[in-house]
């Protein structure tokens, strides 16, 4: 016999989506905690006392006393088993009713093709008939979705896994990018709190490059501050100085070089080292502008991580794009990823990318040979028959939204 429970203990919730093959941050119960603009609650569903599917909801008030349910990359649970599907659905149902819900909206963790980069795309066999199965139990399918902006969560993700991650996987240019980072000074670290400033200097600065509006410190510490020893920044620095004096070295090693050539060296070389002079010569002038800010050590680039249940997920990136030749952003994802996996996890989620896998988040993250994993999208389990009312004011408010 089937029954529901709402309002399970977090330790309960956290341990049965843990060991789910669809566990994920977003369906974490102090995920509710990052989200308290919304309400939450989490609620757990049986068999002769068995938990077989759980559900971390949040709630968005809406005008005149309504809301809006929203499950994040759930419900976790069986989505073949029929019977168990038609007794969460109902039952949701019932509890949205309580909430004076319009309509419920959930995104399962629930993979419809696998996108190897360069190669055909990968089916998953059963999507198709958990999308029918849905549907017949009353749900409104958005579909492929074809731009990024249609869906609350990306429906195209980039995740490196474990056991395919290697230095020596990465292509010949990416690899050089990172030994670049390494010889010209940048320097990894890990941290939280003690790289929190310099991380938002970094979202700011990324802010101001793309002209969009992303988040502030406050919101980077409650990201820390919800998710104690499972977070982590990576953050790529340059010491100017240090890295002056190497640049000065090198030069003046140089220019010895091209005043000890004699007559017979070939003019190609001589032509090579008066470049590698005008090289070190704009890098040094560069340098010394920076130091005119009065800082040794600079931020080139930053990640914030949140793990949970064996995986990582990189939730915010920033860089400063007046360091660019030092190819820190290269080299911060790849160490945040290499310290993920030395950290116990079993993948590491780089984000979302367009849906077209085209456009420059798709250009950088393939860089990694991650696998691209779409998932089956949203559905909508409509409660009020106002729902088609409400669903096409929200999917107006959310285009508007997008385009800002």
């Amino acid at each position: 016999m089937y029954t529901y429970k709402i309002g399970i203990p977090a330790e309960e919730h956290d341990r049965f989506v843990q060991e789910s093959p669809q566990t994920n941050l977003l369906q974490s119960a102090s995920w509710a905690h990052v989200k308290d603009n919304w309400k939450s609650e989490r609620i757990g569903f049986y068999e002769d006392g068995k938990l077989l599917s759980a559900a971390a909801i949040l709630i968005k008030p809406l005008p005149m006393g309504m809301s809006m349910l929203y499950i994040p990359r759930g419900p976790i649970m069986d989505y073949e088993d029929t019977a168990l599907l038609s007794f969460v659905l109902s039952s949701l149902k019932k509890y949205a009713k309580t909430k004076r819900a319009l309509f419920i909206k959930f995104d399962p963790f629930i993979l419809l093709n696998h996108h190897p980069v360069d190669e055909e795309p990968v089916s998953n066999p059963q999507a198709q008939g958990i999308i029918k199965n849905l549907e017949k139990l009353g749900c409104e399918w958005l579909g492929q979705t074809a731009d990024m902006g249609e869906t609350i969560q990306p429906r195209f993700q980039a995740n490196i896994y474990a056991k395919d991650f290697a230095e020596s996987n990465l292509s010949k240019k990416i690899r050089q990018s990172i030994r670049t980072a390494k010889n010209k000074g940048v320097a990894i670290q890990f941290g939280d709190y003690d790289l929190l400033e310099d991380f938002a200097f970094l979202m700011k600065k990324t802010e101001d490059r793309k002209s969009i509006h992303l988040r502030g410190i406050d919101y980077y510490k409650k990201l820390l501050d919800t998710y104690p020893n499972q977070s982590y920044i990576t953050l790529a620095t340059l010491d100017l100085k240090e890295r002056l004096n190497e640049l000065e070295d090198q030069k003046n090693k140089a220019e010895q070089t091209l005043a000890n050539y004699g007559d017979k060296v070939k003019p190609g070389k001589v032509e090579n080292t008066k470049k590698e002079i005008e090289r070190l010569a704009d890098e040094t002038a560069f340098l010394k502008e920076q130091l005119k800010d009065g800082k040794d050590r600079v931020p080139l680039s930053g990640t914030l991580s949140l793990e949970f249940g064996g995986t990582s997920e990189n939730v915010y990136a920033g860089m400063d794009e007046t360091f660019r030749r030092y190819q820190a952003a290269i080299y911060t994802w790849f160490s945040t990823a290499q310290h993920a996996f030395e950290r116990g996890n079993d993948w590491q989620n780089m984000g979302g990318i367009e849906n077209d896998l085209s456009g420059g988040l798709y250009s950088f993250k393939s860089k990694f040979k991650p696998e691209i994993e779409e998932f089956i999208g949203e559905f909508n389990l409509p409660v009020s028959p106002l729902y088609k009312l409400a669903n096409a004011a929200y999917t107006l408010r959310k285009k508007r939204r997008s385009k800002h």
